[in-house]
């Protein structure tokens, strides 16, 4: 079904894994297209509750692969035709998605993993705005998130000086969520998510629904969409069981529905 990425679920969690390590899972026109599929198909399946991106080998994804890339070839064609529609299936998707940064996370794959909700990042991880260094703008909607995740100055000094961010100055400057260790990486990623998993999913794609509607509505338009985002949340079998278990004092069961 796959030939560039590997997915599978697992206890409401699926992984999606960047599989060319031999090329640093770098991005193929295939690749990006392989990605989309197993996000919308991730978006449309009640088993899945969250998502996870990651990279096989020692790499999360070191960008484009250039020897994927034509001389002279029309760059904004490229974006439109492969990363755009990746990058808007990503944003589209009400799912929780996390980015296991596993290893270096470069050009594109830096932007892949800005547009995740999560960034959970091994200590040998590194992150790299490299564009600059070929003359380039960032893209696949790199500055878009970054300056939100950053704020402008820090975006705008990782994207005008291209050096390479670790691992700790990542947790530093909030662009990392959690810093785990190559021992404990697997399990840590994996409670991580399943953790989110559990969690009422419908209210988690309203939250981040009415997030973005946050950054382009004045407060009296977002105060009406918040209005309706809450009703639709007191629909939900989630939040009766929410009430419920406050009421009897116990842990409440969520089934993402």
């Amino acid at each position: 079904m796959y030939e560039t990425i590997k997915y599978s679920v697992e206890n409401g969690v699926a992984w999606l894994t960047l599989n060319r390590p031999d090329k640093l899972n770098a991005f193929t026109s295939q690749m990006n297209k392989e990605i989309q599929k197993a996000i919308k198909i991730s978006a449309g399946a009640d088993e899945v509750r969250a998502i996870i991106i990651t990279g096989a080998g020692r790499a999360f994804c070191s960008g484009q692969d250039l020897s994927d890339v034509d001389e002279g070839m029309n760059l904004g064609q490229k974006l439109r035709e492969d990363y755009g529609p990746m990058m808007e299936q990503i944003a589209n998707c009400e799912k929780p998605i996390i980015a296991g940064v596993n290893g270096v996370a470069a050009g594109a794959g830096f932007s892949l993993a800005l547009a995740c909700d999560f960034r959970l990042v091994s200590e040998k991880a590194s992150f790299l705005n490299a564009f600059v260094n070929i003359g380039l703008i960032p893209d696949s909607g790199n500055l878009y998130y970054l300056s939100r995740i950053v704020g402008h100055a820090k975006a705008l000094e990782l994207s005008l000086l291209g050096e390479k961010v670790t691992a700790g100055e990542a947790k530093n400057i909030g662009l990392a969520t959690k810093l785990i260790g190559v021992d404990e990486w697997n399990e840590q990623l994996k409670a991580f998510a399943e953790n989110i998993a559990n969690k009422p999913t419908k209210a988690i794609g309203l939250i981040k629904r009415y997030l973005e509607a946050s950054y382009h509505l004045s407060l009296e338009e977002y105060l009406k969409e918040e209005a309706e985002g809450q009703r639709i949340a007191g629909l939900t079998k989630d939040y009766a069981e929410g009430v419920a278990a406050f009421t009897e004092k116990r842990k409440a069961h969520f089934i993402g529905k």
